[in-house]
């Protein structure tokens, strides 16, 4: 039977009707129309669906909507916009770190994850952060690039 929940997401009070264990991608997907989280396996295995939980990445995929309630939530959505990118997603912009851009959204919010804790990242450091998240196309070295820019620019030297 569907429960209230109250969720913070990107800011912002949502209440939503859900059973308990629905996994808070199909929430932020179909109830609040978050469509940049994306499903990608279901299994936590692949990162495509990775939110930020009190600043932290977490799968969405398998995170049941009940253990979300009343914390932060930042999706893909609230890190910026268009007219105001974050320093992460203007990064990944300017060195055309997308390919078929699946696993972007996922990348972007584990690598901003990852620079609000380590501000001066080696690659290899990026490597290991973002080993958890996979990109079919190959675009592997671009991303590196775009985290080492964003490190560098919110850093203050770009």
């Amino acid at each position: 039977m569907p429960e209230r929940f109250t969720l913070r997401v990107n800011g912002r009070a949502q209440e939503v009707a859900a059973e308990p264990n629905t996994p808070l991608l199909y929430v932020l997907r179909n109830d609040l129309g978050l469509t940049g989280t994306k499903f990608g396996c279901g299994l936590a295995q692949c990162g495509a669906c990775t939110v930020l939980l009190g600043g932290q990445p977490i799968r969405s995929c398998v995170t049941p909507v009940r253990t979300v309630a009343g914390q932060d939530v930042t999706t893909i959505e609230g890190l910026g916009s268009p007219e105001r990118p974050d320093p992460v997603q203007a990064a990944f912009i300017a060195e055309q770190a997308a390919q078929c851009g699946y696993c972007t959204t996922g990348l972007v919010v584990t690598a901003r994850a990852f620079l609000d804790q380590n501000r001066r990242p080696t690659e290899d450091q990026v490597r290991e952060a973002l080993a958890g998240n996979l990109c079919r196309c190959g675009a592997h070295l671009r991303v590196i690039r775009a985290v080492m820019r964003a490190a560098a620019a919110m850093a203050g030297g770009r």
